[in-house]
């Protein structure tokens, strides 16, 4: 399956001309390319789907889209699936116990890595 997983955008670079960035799936970290969405900034949320942020979307409907993914049960093997080039696993984030679990009470963390 390849689903569309709404994250938070917590990095923003240029790799080569390309803008990349880190996006946040509530404690699961993973790169994206984010070159679709140009004004994209720090804090918003994107729709990433095989490794590219293809649609920005508001925190409300994001929060709730991870929760129902999550009780569908295709938010672990999903996002397990998402490392860096689709051939490795994802980021656990070290200050996300139970990362791969959402909890719509413990959001992403916020930009300095302080629970929001």
């Amino acid at each position: 399956m390849c689903l569309g997983i709404p994250g938070r955008v917590t990095e923003i670079r240029d790799e080569a001309g390309l803008m990349m960035g880190k996006v946040d799936f509530g404690g699961v970290r993973k790169d994206a390319c984010l070159a679709y969405l140009p004004d994209i900034a720090l804090g918003d949320y994107v729709i990433v789907h095989v490794g590219f942020a293809i649609s920005k979307v508001d925190e409300a409907e994001a929060l709730k889209t991870l929760e129902i993914l999550d009780e569908m049960g295709v938010m672990g093997p999903e996002l397990m699936t998402m490392g860096e080039g689709m051939d490795s696993l994802a980021i656990v984030s070290d200050d996300a116990p139970g990362a791969l679990t959402f909890n719509p009470a413990l959001p992403p963390a916020s930009l300095d890595g302080a629970p929001r």
